[in-house]
C-alpha cells in the first residue's frame, strides 16, 4: 500500500468517525404526542335492501356485579367473568342503540340515557355519535322504545322540554308507558326511572302510538312480546329483502353472566323469574332459527348470533365489515 493511499484510507477513516460523532450528538427524535381520542362511535352495515347504523350512547358502568347478577356466588361469577377475560370488578354494559333506513322510514331503537348521570358520566353520547354518523335527529321519522328504562328513553327529550326527534312518531307498548308513569312508583327505589319516564314520555305522549305483541307496526318491523324484565319490554325482529335480524333491547343484558346460567336474575327485572324464562325461550328461538341480532348492552357493536351451548347459550359477535 502506497503512503497515498494509506493517508487517503485514514482521511476516510477519520471522516467516518466524525461523521459517526455528529449523528450521536443530535438529539433524539421526539416521541409522537398521545392523541387522547377514539374512532367515531357508530357502525354501519346491510341487512337487505335496508342500511343499519348501530350508534353509541356510551358506556353503562353497573359496577360489582354481584349485586346486579343473582343467585349466582361469587366464586361462580368471578369462574364465568375471568373465563372470559372480563374484569371482576365492574360489569362494564355498551349502549347499542340501532338505526335503519328502511327505504321509507329512518327508525331509531332506544334513546339511551339523555343527560341523566345515574350510571356516571360516560353515558349521553346518542345525538353526537349521530352526528358522526352523518344522521340528522330531524330525519328520524320512528322512535321506537324496547322499553321504558332510564337508559332507553332518556335521549327523547331535552332538558328544555322539547323532542330531539321532532319529525319522529313514538312507538312502545301501553302497559310499559302506564307502569313507569305510575306515582305510586315515586317514593321507591326507581324514583329515578319514573322521573325520567315521565320527562320523556309526557312530552311526546300526542305522537306515541302503541304496538302489540306480533303487530308488524312499521313496514318490516315487527313486535315480539318479552315481558318480565319490564311488563312490556319488547324485542323487534326487522327484515328486508329476505334478510332479517332480531333488537333485543334487554333481553339480556351480558353476554356471559346471562347467558351461560340465563336462568339468573337480574337485579334491574320487573319480574325476574319471567324475565328469566323469556330469555330462554327467546334465544332458543334466535339460536334455533340463526337469527343475527342486535344486543343494547353487548360488546360493542353488539351485533353477532347466539348459539346453544350446554344449558345456556353463546354469544358470536359478528366480523365487523368496513367495506361497506
Amino acid at each position: 500500500m502506497t503512503d497515498d493511499t494509506m493517508t487517503l484510507s485514514r482521511r476516510r477513516l477519520l471522516q467516518a468517525g466524525a461523521a459517526t460523532l455528529g449523528l450521536s450528538a443530535l438529539p433524539a427524535l421526539a416521541k409522537a404526542p398521545m392523541l387522547g381520542t377514539q374512532a367515531p362511535y357508530f357502525y354501519r352495515f346491510k341487512l337487505g335492501n335496508a342500511e343499519a347504523t348501530v350508534v353509541s350512547d356510551g358506556i353503562l358502568p353497573l359496577g360489582d356485579p354481584t349485586q346486579a347478577f343473582l343467585g349466582l356466588s361469587k366464586e361462580e361469577i368471578a369462574r364465568q367473568l375471568s373465563g372470559n377475560f372480563l374484569p371482576l370488578e365492574n360489569a362494564v354494559l355498551e349502549q347499542n342503540a340501532l338505526i335503519v333506513n328502511t327505504g321509507s322510514h329512518l327508525v331509531l331503537f332506544d334513546t339511551g340515557m339523555g343527560s341523566a348521570k345515574d350510571f356516571g358520566p360516560t353515558t349521553g353520547k346518542l345525538l353526537n355519535s349521530m352526528k358522526a354518523a352523518g344522521i340528522d335527529p330531524k330525519d328520524i321519522d320512528a322512535v321506537v322504545m324496547s322499553h321504558a328504562h332510564i337508559d332507553h328513553l332518556g335521549g327523547n327529550v331535552g332538558d328544555d322540554g322539547k323532542s330531539n326527534f321532532p319529525n319522529a312518531q313514538f312507538y312502545i307498548q301501553q302497559s310499559d308507558l302506564e307502569f313507569w308513569t305510575d306515582e305510586k312508583l315515586a317514593g321507591g327505589p326507581l324514583k329515578s326511572f319514573l322521573a325520567q319516564a315521565k320527562k320523556n314520555l309526557l312530552p311526546v305522549r300526542d305522537r306515541i302510538v302503541f304496538i302489540k305483541d306480533g303487530q308488524e307496526f312499521l313496514p318490516g318491523i315487527t313486535a315480539i312480546g318479552a315481558p318480565g324484565h319490564t311488563v312490556g319490554h319488547t324485542v323487534f325482529n326487522i327484515s328486508s329483502g329476505g334478510k332479517s335480524m332480531a333488537y333485543i333491547g334487554d333481553l339480556t343484558h351480558h353476554p356471559v353472566l346471562l347467558m351461560e346460567k340465563p336462568l339468573t336474575e337480574f337485579a334491574y327485572d320487573t319480574d325476574p323469574k319471567q324475565s328469566a324464562q323469556t330469555r330462554v325461550r327467546l334465544l332458543t328461538r334466535f339460536a334455533t332459527e340463526k337469527t343475527p341480532i342486535v344486543a343494547y348492552h353487548f360488546a360493542w357493536p353488539g351485533f353477532g348470533h347466539v348459539a346453544k351451548q350446554g344449558d345456556g347459550f353463546r354469544y358470536f359477535p359478528e366480523p365487523m365489515n368496513m367495506a361497506l
